[in-house]
C-alpha cells in the first residue's frame, strides 16, 4: 500500500490530469449533442425567442438583398448609358459621315466631267474632302470593338475605296486629253460606289442605328425585379408589423417602422428618378433620333439625286433612267422634310433646307429645258455655275442646312442621355445604405423583444 501510494506521488502531473480532462471533454460533447439534438431545435424553432430570430434574419435578408439588387441595377443602367454616350452613338454618327461622304464623292466626281477638260478647283477639292473625310471614318472606326458583320463591312469599304479612286482618277485623266473613253471610266466608278461602297456603307449605319434604338428601348424598361424586391421587402416588414402586434402584443416597433421607411423612400427614390431617366430617353428617341433619322435619310438621297443629275449631263444620257432616279429622290425627300414635325428641333433648318429644294426643283427644269433644245453648255451652267440661282447653290444650301440639323438632333440626344446619367446620380450608393440602414433598423427593433426572454 505504501508502495502505490509512492508511485502515485512521483507519477508526472500530465498523466495525473489525463482523466479529469476527457471527463470534461465528454461533457461537453455530451451538452453539445443535446443542444444540436433534432427535438430540442423544433422544439426552439417554435418558441418565441426561435420565431423572433427567424423573422429578423429573414428582414434584413431582404432589406439588404432588395438594396444590392436595386444598386446593382442602377449601376449596371448608368454603366449602359455612359457606352451608349461615348461609343455607341458616336459609332453611328461614324457611320452617318461614312455614307454621306461616299455619297458627296460620287456626286462631285461626276460634277467634274460636265465643265470639260480641268476640273474648277473648288469641284476637285469637294471631291478630295469627301474622300479623305470617309478614309478618316474609316481609320476612326478601326479602333472601336466592331462585331464580326461591321468588321467585314468596314473592311470591304476600306478595301474598296482606293479602287473608285483609281477609277475616278483614269476617267479625269482621259477626260483632260479629250479621250471618250472618260466617261465610260467614271460610269464604272459610280456604278461601283453604288452598287458595292454605298450598300455596304448604308448597312454599316444601319447596324449602328440599330444599336442606338435597341440601347434607348432597353433604357427605358423599368428595372421590375429591383422594384419587385423593393415592394416584397415592404409587404414583409408590415407583415412582421402585424405579428409583432399580434403575438408579443406590441402596436409598433420603432425599428421596423424606420425599416420601413428607408425602403419606402428607396422604392420612391427608384421610381422617381428611374421614371425621369426614362423620361430623358423617350424625349431624346422622339425629340432626337427620330428627326435625326429623317434628316440623315433625305442628306443620302439628296446626294443620290445630284448625283443623277449630274451623271445625266456628264454621260449625256437622254434614256430617262437618272432622270427616273432624280424624281424618285428628290420625291422621297419632300417627303422627309414635308412630314418633319414644325415643333421639333431644327424645325428651322428644315424650313430653309425645304426652300432650297424648292429651288433646285426649278433649276433643275431650267436644265432640262435647256438640254432639250440641245443646249449642253447653258445646261451645265445651270447645274454646276456659281450663281445663286443654279444647281450647285441650291444643293449646298439644301446640304448644308440638313448637317445643321442633324448636329442640332445629335447634341439634343446626346444631352438627354447625359441627362438621363445624371438623374440616376447617387441611387446606386444610396440603395446599398439604405439597404444595409434599414437592416440595422430591423435587428435594432428586435433586439428588445430578444432581451425579453434572457
Amino acid at each position: 500500500m505504501a508502495r502505490t501510494e509512492q508511485l502515485a506521488a512521483v507519477r508526472p502531473p500530465s498523466v495525473a490530469a489525463e482523466h479529469p480532462r476527457k471527463h470534461l471533454r465528454a461533457v461537453s460533447a455530451a451538452a453539445v449533442r443535446e443542444h444540436l439534438d433534432l427535438a430540442n431545435l423544433r422544439s426552439f424553432a417554435h418558441s418565441s425567442p426561435g420565431r423572433l430570430i427567424a423573422l429578423g434574419l429573414l428582414l434584413i435578408g431582404l432589406c439588404v438583398t432588395a438594396g444590392a439588387v436595386t444598386a446593382a441595377t442602377v449601376s449596371d443602367r448608368q454603366e449602359q448609358l455612359r457606352i451608349l454616350l461615348d461609343e455607341t452613338e458616336p459609332n453611328a454618327h461614324s457611320a452617318h459621315r461614312l455614307y454621306t461622304s461616299l455619297s458627296i464623292a460620287d456626286a462631285a466626281a461626276s460634277t467634274a466631267f460636265i465643265a470639260g477638260g480641268v476640273e474648277p478647283e473648288p469641284v476637285r477639292d469637294r471631291y478630295s474632302q469627301a474622300v479623305g473625310e470617309a478614309a478618316a471614318e474609316l481609320v476612326t472606326q478601326s479602333g472601336r470593338a466592331d462585331t464580326r458583320a461591321d468588321a467585314r463591312l468596314r473592311t470591304g469599304i476600306a478595301t474598296g475605296l482606293p479602287v473608285y479612286s483609281g477609277l475616278v482618277e483614269t476617267a479625269r485623266t482621259n477626260n483632260r486629253t479629250g479621250h471618250p473613253v472618260g466617261a465610260a471610266y467614271l460610269s464604272e466608278a459610280s456604278n461601283q460606289m453604288q452598287t458595292t461602297l454605298l450598300p455596304m456603307a448604308g448597312e454599316l449605319q444601319d447596324h449602328r442605328s440599330e444599336a442606338v434604338d435597341a440601347a434607348q428601348r432597353a433604357h427605358v424598361r423599368p428595372p421590375w425585379t429591383a422594384i419587385g424586391l423593393l415592394i416584397l421587402a415592404l409587404v414583409v416588414l408590415v407583415w412582421a408589423q402585424t405579428q409583432l402586434a399580434r403575438r408579443w402584443r406590441r402596436t409598433f416597433n420603432v425599428g421596423l417602422l424606420l425599416a420601413s421607411g428607408a425602403m419606402l423612400i428607396l422604392l420612391a427614390w427608384t421610381v422617381i428618378a428611374g421614371s425621369m431617366s426614362a423620361v430623358s430617353m423617350i424625349s431624346g428617341r422622339d425629340d432626337a433620333a427620330v428627326p435625326a433619322s429623317r434628316l440623315i435619310e433625305g442628306r443620302i438621297v439628296a446626294q443620290q439625286a445630284r448625283a443623277a443629275e449630274t451623271l445625266k449631263l456628264a454621260r449625256r444620257e437622254l434614256t430617262g433612267d437618272y432622270d427616273r432616279t432624280f424624281d424618285a429622290s428628290i420625291a422621297r425627300l419632300g417627303e422627309l422634310l414635308g412630314g418633319y414635325p414644325g415643333s421639333a428641333y431644327a424645325a428651322d433648318d428644315v424650313a430653309n433646307a425645304r426652300a432650297a429644294l424648292e429651288r433646285w426643283r426649278i433649276s433643275h427644269e431650267r436644265m432640262n429645258e435647256a438640254l432639250a433644245r440641245g443646249d449642253f453648255h447653258g445646261a451645265a451652267v445651270v447645274a454646276t455655275g456659281p450663281g445663286v440661282a443654279q444647281s450647285t447653290a441650291n444643293v449646298d444650301a439644301l446640304d448644308s442646312s440638313l448637317d445643321n440639323g442633324i448636329t442640332e438632333t445629335r447634341s439634343t440626344l446626346r444631352w438627354e442621355i447625359s441627362q438621363a446619367i445624371r438623374v440616376l446620380g447617387f441611387l446606386a450608393t444610396g440603395a446599398l445604405v439604405l439597404g444595409i440602414v434599414a437592416a440595422a433598423y430591423v435587428g435594432l427593433g428586435l433586439w428588445p423583444r430578444l432581451r425579453e426572454y434572457r
